[in-house]
């Protein structure tokens, strides 16, 4: 269980994520949420080099990779997800957008389950089923 504790950093950094962005992009002075974008992953990609030369990885080496066209194409849906997310952050209360934007997790595991074989347990899917009435109980106003 060694990911455990990636887990948790993971879920504190990121939740800090939505109120940062909303702070950043709306009230009197505020930025552009396509330029906060920007700035944010800039920052991300940046480290990221950082861990990879830290690693030795060659990372050029896996351009050609068999299966990097899944990579890429994650990498268009990450940039729409991202850019859509701070988006809707700058027009709308983290309250409402958080909880609709981490369903991504719920169509995820669906997804899993339903293309790649994962198994679907009762408890998988009244979780599901909890998830969606968690977010609508939250989201609507």
């Amino acid at each position: 269980m060694n990911y455990l504790p990636w887990a948790i950093l993971a879920l504190v950094a990121y939740s800090l994520v939505a109120p940062l962005m909303s702070v950043a992009t709306t009230g009197s002075v505020k930025i552009p949420s396509n330029v906060a974008a920007l700035l944010g992953n800039a920052i991300l990609v940046a480290g990221t080099v950082l861990v990879v030369v830290y690693n030795g990885s060659d990372a050029l080496s896996y351009v050609s990779h068999p299966k990097s066209k899944y990579v890429f194409v994650a990498g268009i849906c990450l940039m729409v997800g991202i850019l859509a997310y701070y988006r809707a952050l700058s027009l709308g209360p983290v309250s409402v957008v958080s909880p609709i934007f981490g369903m991504f997790l719920v169509l995820s595991s669906a997804l899993g389950i339903v293309f790649l074989n994962e198994s679907l347990t009762g408890r998988k899917l009244l979780g599901i089923g909890l998830a969606l009435v968690a977010v609508y109980l939250v989201s609507v106003e």
